[in-house]
């Protein structure tokens, strides 16, 4: 082929290592933005790569191609799971899945009050959105008052506009808890599990109104005569009351 051997067995010796992991860096960080931002963004860093040599390098990495990206969550900040010292403090939210017999799902949507363990609601339905759970919570801020904060995790309901702006409006701090850390959120994943032992494994459901029936029934039961070692065997609302009495007790004295 009139080739030289030196060109033939030639192999380059670049090492474009850092290109890569400074265009891979910023794709990951901004990863909508096109080649001039990441060029301009290295050569602000002080970097002196060629053009060329960088454009060279994006367009083998792929960059250049048009690309689909998962929104992604803010980052959470842990925050410890507080002890309330009075009520409407702090609130836990959350959703649980279930099945009638027919095999279509149902939803439940289960919010108390931390610092009594107390059962505000009990939302049952097939399908629940943010402007149900605003109008839920508008019902139960009608004969509780209005909570300091609400936790909840990263569910589409929770992030939904609607609910953060009512939140805004009503002035109720929103407690994120970290995704895939429902340990920060425990208040409620352990009712989750009581309603889940007492309530959907222990039934079978031919209609969502059966559901609905039962779980007013638990919730009142549950509020008024069921026993939490947290409470120091008292109930939820037994607890409340003598809260209230101690605190009218030191008041008065």
């Amino acid at each position: 082929m009139s080739l030289p051997r030196s060109m033939y067995y030639y192999s380059s010796r670049r090492d474009d290592s850092q290109v890569i992991n400074k265009l891979l860096e910023l794709s990951d960080k901004r990863p909508s933005r096109g080649f001039d931002h990441y060029y301009g963004c290295i050569r602000n860093e002080g970097l002196v790569w060629n053009h060329k040599r960088v454009k060279r390098v994006y367009n083998l990495l792929g960059l250049n191609l048009k690309r689909k990206h998962k929104k992604r969550l803010p980052s959470r900040v842990k925050e410890p799971l507080l002890k309330t010292d009075r009520i409407n403090q702090i609130w836990s939210m959350d959703f649980m899945t279930d099945a009638l017999m027919s095999g279509r799902k149902v939803r439940l949507l289960n919010v108390m009050d931390d610092f009594n363990r107390e059962v505000l609601g009990i939302e049952v339905d097939f399908s629940i959105s943010g402007e149900r759970v605003i109008r839920v919570l508008d019902q139960i801020i009608d004969w509780r008052g209005i909570p300091e904060e609400i936790r909840v995790d990263n569910g589409p309901e929770f992030l939904s506009g609607s609910f953060v702006n009512y939140c805004r409006t009503k002035n109720i701090r929103i407690r994120y808890i970290q995704p895939g850390k429902p340990v920060q959120n425990a208040y409620i994943e352990r009712l989750n599990r009581t309603i889940r032992e007492d309530i959907l494994d222990a039934y079978l459901f031919e209609d969502i109104s059966q559901l609905r029936i039962l779980t007013e029934e638990w919730m009142e039961d549950y509020n008024n005569n069921y026993p939490l070692q947290p409470l120091h065997g008292k109930s939820p609302r037994e607890y409340m009351l003598l809260t209230v009495e101690n605190s009218e007790r030191v008041s008065h004295n």
